[in-house]
């Protein structure tokens, strides 16, 4: 891996690297992705179908295009039953990790009958869609359901692209019912979006739509916000490690590719105090990417968006972290509590050496889908927030409102809405 002296110049050619990766950088297939969305919103069904025999090769169908029960109890018994252990395992581990995120209505009543308050109430019906193929993660399925779950979510869909014989990948299939998905439909891609934003014959319209997916997707779910909510607009995945001189050169190594092997657009980064554990890890980079499988991918992640900087301080160091504002930091020094502390912008944030970020993508329970790109500066991980809704509740006495409603009349008089001043005056007029 390259290694650079960390300084203002670097961390800005850094930053207007990485900023390449956004899917707001590939406006070319936008075109493309907006007349898929339109042909379905116009023609449902029909064009869904068409669009699915054109690219995966599958004729749907109104009756083959739902998973049926057989089809998931044939995928329990094509996946190894120490792998379902553990998929419910996970589940378990995110359920009660996403419980203790719930939050109750409440309601602040006053003696002069003022009440005021927050009501909370879940989506109607929420939307997942779970890439196909190669990039099938069941990992992804639980950690997009379960939130919805606890968060009380009536109904919960999903959809996923068939292969060219119809079938779904199998531990998509196991993870969603494990998960508790309602209804599982076969179709992918932008026109997956736009039937779970618009609604077809067979698809019903969701009021939220989460899930990873590829470029497309990406742009599709860009572009029907508003009709519906969007968990966010993924970008390619990263880490970064924050590390000092303590840290052992072979596990930041390890965790740097963890993140490398997913595509060539994914960016591993360490930032380090110590030349001597930048010269060591770059070393032991080389040694496990010769013998990973996926390395061709590794390599041009580490060609185009993998760093090694070097820092002449750590609270230069911590700096370029908050910049940078990684989807993964795993925190790598003496004491990681203490620069967690001075943390303010990631994703997730992994404490000491046994913390590898596999951990918190699989099993620990927190949510692994997380802001990319640097909006972790503005953006949180998915959480049952993102399946609720907020209503306020507003209830005043006449003793109250008389108190303060000359003060009111005032306000909305000086905006110039004399409509608002009057309601609130008609209210105190003399007989």
């Amino acid at each position: 891996m390259r290694i650079i002296e960390l300084n203002r110049e670097t961390r800005a050619d850094l930053l207007n690297d990485l900023l390449k990766r956004s899917p707001n950088n590939y406006g070319q297939f936008e075109a493309t992705v907006n007349e898929i969305i339109e042909n379905v919103r116009t023609n449902g069904d029909k064009a869904l179908f068409e669009y699915t025999e054109t690219f995966d090769h599958f004729r749907l169908t109104p009756d083959n295009i739902r998973v049926s029960r057989e089809e998931i109890d044939e995928a329990y018994s094509r996946l190894d039953a120490k792998l379902i252990d553990v998929l419910r395992q996970s589940a378990e581990n995110i359920r009660a990790f996403h419980t203790k995120q719930l939050r109750n209505s409440w309601f602040d009543a006053r003696p002069d009958g003022t009440i005021l308050g927050m009501k909370i109430t879940p989506i109607g019906r929420a939307g997942v869609y779970v890439p196909g193929g190669k990039a099938a993660y069941p990992s992804s399925v639980l950690m997009n359901v379960i939130p919805a779950k606890v968060a009380g979510v009536r109904e919960i869909v999903m959809t996923t692209p068939p292969g060219a014989d119809g079938s779904v990948n199998p531990g998509t299939l196991v993870a969603a019912d494990i998960a508790g998905v309602d209804t599982i439909y076969k179709a992918g891609g932008a026109q997956a979006i736009a039937a779970l934003a618009f609604g077809t014959e067979s698809v019903p319209k969701v009021d939220k739509i989460t899930g990873p997916g590829n470029i497309f997707v990406a742009l599709a779910k860009k572009a029907v916000y508003g009709y519906v909510s969007i968990d966010s607009i993924a970008g390619p995945s990263e880490i970064m490690v924050l590390a000092d001189d303590g840290a052992n050169p072979r596990y930041v190594a390890a965790d740097l590719l963890s993140q490398a092997e997913h595509d060539e657009l994914a960016s591993a980064i360490l930032i380090t105090t110590s030349a001597e554990l930048a010269q060591k890890v770059s070393e032991e980079v080389d040694g496990f990417v010769a013998g990973l499988e996926r390395k061709e991918i590794i390599q041009k992640s580490l060609d185009n968006y993998g760093y090694i900087l070097v820092a002449k301080t750590m609270e230069e160091a911590i700096d370029a972290v908050n910049e940078i504002a990684s989807e993964h930091l795993e925190i790598l020094t003496r004491n990681p509590f203490d620069i967690m502390t001075r943390i303010q912008n990631a994703g997730a944030i992994f404490l000491g050496e046994y913390a590898s970020e596999p951990l918190g993508d699989y099993f620990a329970g927190p949510n692994h889908i997380l802001p990319t790109n640097g909006t972790a500066k503005f953006f949180s991980p998915v959480n049952v927030d993102d399946f609720i809704k907020k209503s306020s509740i507003i209830s005043y006495s006449r003793e109250a409102l008389e108190k303060v409603h000359e003060n009111i009349e005032l306000f909305a008089q000086s905006e110039g809405l004399t409509a608002h001043a009057n309601s609130i005056r008609v209210r105190f007029e003399q007989p």
